[in-house]
């Protein structure tokens, strides 16, 4: 159960981090406001996760998700670029997130 928790945290950081590029430097109240309100919610259900999954592996879930996301994110959102090692790169995040979610005893499913 408590695994389950990791995806408010993941969201909280997904919307923290575009909240954090938003806020231009913590120039603009608002995207300000919500970048600290959405890190407050990832370390919060982050911290639940972390009573039962192991720190390793819940942080690898937690931080490659957010790292493709934020990337798409920033492609789309914002315009930036990826360069083919970037593209390969996070590729690799996700693969690694995919294999410990579904080959890794480290996880429990």
């Amino acid at each position: 159960m408590h695994r389950l928790y990791l995806t408010p945290a993941i969201a909280g950081e997904i919307v923290g981090t575009t909240a954090l590029k938003a806020s231009n430097g913590f120039t603009q109240l608002g995207a300000s406001l919500v970048a600290v309100l959405g890190y407050c919610v990832a370390f919060y259900f982050l911290a639940v996760a972390l009573k039962t999954v192991p720190v390793g592996v819940a942080y690898a879930i937690w931080s490659g998700a957010g790292v493709a996301a934020i990337a798409v994110i920033g492609t789309v959102m914002f315009g930036q670029k990826l360069d083919f090692y970037a593209i390969v790169g996070i590729s690799l995040i996700v693969l690694g997130v995919i294999v410990l979610n579904t080959m890794s005893s480290s996880v429990t499913h």
